[in-house]
This record gives C-alpha cells, structure tokens and sequence, in this order.
C-alpha cells in the first residue's frame, strides 16, 4: 500500500468528487431556471435549446392557462367572446402566472379600468371582490368587514364577512 491510496487520500478525492457533483448540479439548476424563465415568457431562451419547440411549449402553457381562467372567470370569458385566448395569451405572455384566480382578476380590473367589461364580467368581479381581498400581490384572503359596490348597471353587491348579497 503505498501512501496515496490511504484513509487522506481517499477522502480529499471524496471531497473533489462532492464539489463537481455540486458545480453540476449548479449549473443544471442555473440552467433549468432559464428554461422555465423562457418558457413562461419572461426571459429568452437558453443557448442549446431550439427555440421553435421552446416557442411551441410556451404557446401551450398559455393556452392551459387561458381555459384556467376562462373555468375560473366565465363571465370575463364570455365577455371576451372568441377573442378571449388571444387576448388573454397577449396579456399574460409577459406576466409570471400567479394561478387563474389571481390571473383573471387583475385582467377583469385592467379591462374594468379601461371600460371594457361588460355589465356580467363586472358583476363577477365585484362578487370576487365582495368576498376576498386581493391587493394586486399577496394571495387573496377572505374579506372580514362589510363591502359594498355598485356595479355600471345600478346592480348592488354587498359583501359581508366572505357572503355577497346582490340587489
């Protein structure tokens, strides 16, 4: 046995071997993250990967997140008619998804702030509302107080401790 195959040896060629088993899987989490940046719209995508097929499942997952939201939000849907997938995929294309609840209602108050929700897209967002709190950031939490709003078409939605009445 000569004194390079010893107890020292052995372990300082363990330690080698732990430290690039770690820089590996650095650098396949670095890149795993640039993966999903890209293939969630938010960045480009990565040197070695095809960027049609990359394109192609990005496409996809707006799609599934587009019919997330139009189970989660059918009244903004229908508003929208045919053109809901599209202009949900130009919408959210950029955005991280944050779940189609949250999703749907920061689209309902864009399209609400810019007049363009009809009189049922408005009264679903103003239920949501009645029920939850949702600041545009934290998750949506159950509303505790009393709320109340009218809607553009004189519908009153009164919220009280998670229930809506509408008059």
């Amino acid at each position: 046995m000569t004194g390079s195959d010893g107890p020292a040896a052995q372990s300082e060629a363990a330690a080698e071997a732990a430290a690039e088993v770690a820089a590996a899987a650095e650098r396949l989490a670095a890149a795993q993250h640039r993966l999903v940046a890209a293939v969630t719209g938010i960045g480009d995508t990565p040197p070695g990967f095809d960027v049609a097929r990359v394109e192609l499942a990005r496409t996809s997952l707006l799609a599934k997140r587009s019919g997330e939201v139009r189970a989660a939000w059918p009244a903004l849907a229908n508003s929208m008619r045919s053109r809901f997938a599209a202009e949900f995929a130009l919408w959210a294309a950029h955005r991280p998804t944050r779940g189609s609840l949250q999703d749907g209602w920061l689209l309902a108050r864009e399209r609400l702030a810019a007049g363009l929700l009809d009189d049922a897209a408005a009264l679903e967002l103003a239920m949501c509302e009645a029920r939850m709190v949702f600041d545009g950031q934290a998750p949506p939490r159950r509303r505790r107080g009393l709320w109340t709003r009218r809607t553009a078409d004189g519908v009153r939605v009164i919220g009280w401790r998670g229930r809506v009445r509408v008059r």
